[in-house]
């Protein structure tokens, strides 16, 4: 273990000390204090200084490149920074950093570095991850957050060093006291999101290995703990796969309670309060797509679940998906939200998802705000997968991406496109959203084709404005991908089937370091029928297999559970743009695919970044950090970025100016936060 302290000269310390402590602070400020701006998951910022008549002259403020935090450059820099009396505390490099910078200038004031060896070598989620926490108690300001070997470390938000009292040493080893044997080099769990605190109590969440093919049914349990936050003692546990004799544990058929793993929380978790219940969305059993090992509807997988702040004690669930078997593990931190419907005041919690479904539900009594029937749904022929006869449909709000596939939805530029695609897709399953997985097989179906792993919505989630009752959610819908299932090889998995396809050599598909079981590569299908194969994504002459908008973002009214607006998000991209089969053709803007964009709102702005570079006679090669009018959906204003959005933008108010900030990482362009305000 190591600790690097840049030491600063004592003038600067105590400017530093004033700093962190709010002294240096203005009372007109607007902080940033915790990942998605409050214990609510907004995402929201009552400011508007950089509004709609000036977003275009934005200009850089700061930039903080992080390539020397860690052993090497970091091409996927997912955070999200606080800013808390005028220090930017964020996460940085290859080593899960932690950095304090001046809000105003970007000057780097301490850092923070742990090297953990073997232990950091093996863990599951590696790289920066997505932000830390912060806590005061106006004496003393701490800094808390999860390594890549899965310790929460607390530190001294003045000087970067470790708080002596603070478990060990100033860590708490989470591989230990987790109500399960886990070696503490080689056990598979970790996380990327950032711990969620309220009060005096810091609540974790876990995450696995993502990809595909786990080498055992029984992998490691995604418990839920809590600390606290002054002396790391462990306050409680939730198991998300219930022990014998606990709620929920009969509806894991067949005793599999004991011999299944994950259903963790491996996203942002929110808490109310005033009612003193923390919210989890809790992630897909053990495995991805084939569930044959644990018959049953299996709580609380793909479950919003409210616990007890004070004794982590479940006060309700709500499970979104039976039995999941399509990779829609829940990925977005649920939003808190006091909404009127049909003038009856409702305190909700709406959780964006895969689906494209967003699901209402009151949050005190877990009731659905507009009735979810249970929808019937087609069962599959899988040896040995057990079926649950219906899911959970919500009638409001509408679906707001797609998430079924048909001849409808391909390509459909031209004809000749079309009549492409339909070859293409005639060897692979196609149907409504839960249309079950297929055993691969040659000449066909050699797949089902699903949006799960990348479709919808991913971690960054929905940001939500109380002033308007309005949700704002970004959704990919291109990132459809064939999936097939295989038998697999000796030695690689105890389960009955992986994700494979037949004559293709089945191999282990887990790619370290990725954000989630989204970010790994899916398995390589057989091209056919004119196009070509990618990594699981089916495409027509380089273009997307699926027709655009390839993303949108679309502002949700919750008072009426009605779509206000959607429009695409992101300009067309150069492969469609300079693509001679479509030469001499006026496409309409298409959006850009990704699966990576979370949003800001402000008093007047949605705001966004795009996810992969263009070249246009308008900029350079680049991104754009676009402003939407969030009444209308309208594009106000745009500014460029060197590289694609990689980590969700925030904002704040420091001395009478505004800031934004937006994480930029890909391709060759190694991790970087911006900090944009307007000119003087």
């Amino acid at each position: 273990m190591h600790n690097f302290r840049r030491r600063l000269a004592a003038g600067t310390m105590l400017a530093v000390l004033g700093l962190a402590t709010g002294a240096g602070a203005q009372s007109n400020d607007v902080e940033w204090p915790s990942y998605t701006a409050d214990l609510t998951g907004s995402r929201y910022r009552p400011l508007d200084q950089i509004n709609a008549s000036n977003f275009n002259n934005l200009q850089v403020a700061w930039r903080f490149k992080t390539d020397n935090i860690g052993n090497r450059p970091e091409y996927k820099l997912a955070g999200t920074p606080l800013m808390v009396g005028g220090v930017i505390y964020a996460t940085a490099g290859s080593r899960r950093g932690v950095v304090a910078l001046d809000a105003a200038t970007g000057e780097l004031m301490w850092v923070h570095s742990e090297r953990e060896g073997a232990r950091g070598a093996a863990a599951p989620r590696q790289l920066s991850g997505r932000g830390l926490s912060y806590w005061s108690d106006g004496k003393q300001a701490r800094v808390l957050y999860v390594t890549p070997g899965y310790r929460l470390v607390a530190l001294d938000a003045r000087t970067g060093q470790r708080v002596g009292d603070f478990g060990n040493g100033g860590e708490v080893d989470l591989k230990t006291d987790f109500d399960q044997e886990i070696d503490l080099i080689e056990g598979e769990v970790g996380l990327h999101a950032a711990p969620v605190i309220a009060g005096n109590t810091i609540i974790i969440g876990g995450a696995m290995h993502e990809g595909f093919t786990p080498a055992k049914k029984a992998n490691t349990k995604g418990y839920v703990r809590a600390y606290d936050v002054r002396t790391g003692k462990r306050l409680w546990t939730f198991h998300t796969i219930p022990k014998k004799g606990e709620f929920g544990y009969d509806t894991w058929l067949n005793g599999s309670a004991e011999t299944t793993g994950n259903t963790a929380v491996w996203t942002q978790i929110t808490v109310d309060e005033a009612l003193n219940t923390a919210y989890l969305a809790v992630e897909s059993p053990t495995s991805d797509f084939y569930g044959g090992h644990r018959p049953g509807n299996g709580l609380f997988g793909n479950s919003v679940v409210a616990v007890d702040l004070t004794t982590g004690q479940r006060k309700w669930h709500y499970q979104m998906i039976h039995h999941e078997i399509w990779d829609y593990d829940s990925s977005s931190a649920p939003l808190l939200m006091d909404i009127a419907v049909g003038g009856k005041p409702i305190k909700a919690v709406a959780v964006p998802s895969k689906q494209g479904f967003l699901y209402v539900l009151d949050r005190v009594t877990g009731k659905p705000v507009w009735p979810i029937p249970e929808v019937k749904v087609p069962k599959g022929d899988v040896p040995g997968e057990w079926y649950a006869p219906t899911q959970p449909i919500p009638s409001k709000p509408p679906a707001y991406a797609r998430n079924g596939v048909s001849v409808d939805d391909l390509i459909d530029f031209t004809p000749e496109l079309r009549e492409k695609a339909i070859a293409l897709t005639k060897n692979y399953k196609m149907g409504p959203i839960y249309t079950p997985p297929v055993v691969s097989k040659l000449p066909g179906p050699l797949g089902l084709l699903t949006y799960a792993p990348q479709g919808g919505t991913n971690w960054p989630g929905g940001s939500f404005d109380p002033e308007t009752s309005t949700a704002y959610i970004y959704a990919c819908n291109a990132c459809v991908g064939a999936y097939g299932l295989q038998p697999p090889p000796p030695g690689m998995s105890d389960l009955d089937y992986v994700v494979g396809v037949a004559g293709q050599p089945v191999t282990f598909v887990r790619t370290p370091g990725s954000g989630s079981s989204a970010d790994a590569p899916p398995p390589r299908p057989a091209p056919a029928g004119g196009g070509s194969g990618n990594a699981g994504r089916l495409s027509i002459d380089g273009m997307p297999l699926l027709k655009p908008p390839y993303s949108t973002i679309s502002a949700i009214d919750l008072n009426s559970g009605t779509i206000k607006w959607q429009i695409p998000h992101g300009e067309t991209p150069d492969f469609i743009r300079n693509n001679p089969a479509l030469k001499g053709l006026n496409i309409p803007r298409t959006g850009q695919s990704g699966y990576q964009i979370g949003t800001l709102v402000t008093k007047s702005l949605v705001i966004a970044g795009d996810g992969m570079v263009t070249t246009t006679p308008d900029h350079p090669r680049g991104a754009m950090l676009r402003a939407y009018d969030k009444q209308t959906g309208k594009e106000v204003g745009a500014v460029w970025m060197p590289a694609p959005q990689s980590g969700s933008p925030m904002t704040y108010s420091l001395n009478g100016k505004q800031y934004l900030i937006v994480a930029v990482s890909g391709g060759v362009y190694s991790g970087e936060y911006i900090a944009y305000t307007l000119p003087n």
